[in-house]
């Protein structure tokens, strides 16, 4: 079975860390871009990085730049959002997806999308 599977959420306190895990399984992530995406009640789904197979593209949105980091293992088939100094604001679900690189925006051309796992930072 294809799919990608995010891991890592929880209830943190502001101003801590998480690390979110996104594991493929039925395919190979090592030719493909990978996107972190979160959905926060009421809001919008949110593009928040991307990074390349080769992880030479790697890209954030001003919201999480200097706070959040992202990374990839090849040989794990896993891509990781560490994800420090969070604020209450970064309650939401994250999304981790999978596609061909869009070399305009250096993110996927989505064709795989995990379930999600639930962030919430909350005192």
């Amino acid at each position: 079975q294809t799919q990608l599977v995010e891991s890592g959420g929880g209830l943190v306190q502001p101003g801590g860390s998480l690390r979110l895990s996104c594991i493929a399984s039925g395919f190979s992530l090592e030719y493909y871009a990978i996107a972190w995406f979160r959905q926060a009640p009421g809001k919008e789904r949110e593009g928040i990085s991307c990074i390349n197979s080769n992880s030479r593209y790697i890209n954030y949105t001003d919201s999480v730049k200097g706070r959040f980091t992202v990374s990839r293992d090849n040989s794990k088939n896993t891509v990781y959002l560490q994800m420090n100094s969070l604020k209450p604001e970064d309650t939401a679900v994250y999304y981790c997806a999978a596609g061909p690189l869009i070399i305009a925006t250096k993110c996927p051309e989505v064709e795989y999308w995990g379930q999600g796992t639930q962030v919430t930072v909350s005192s």
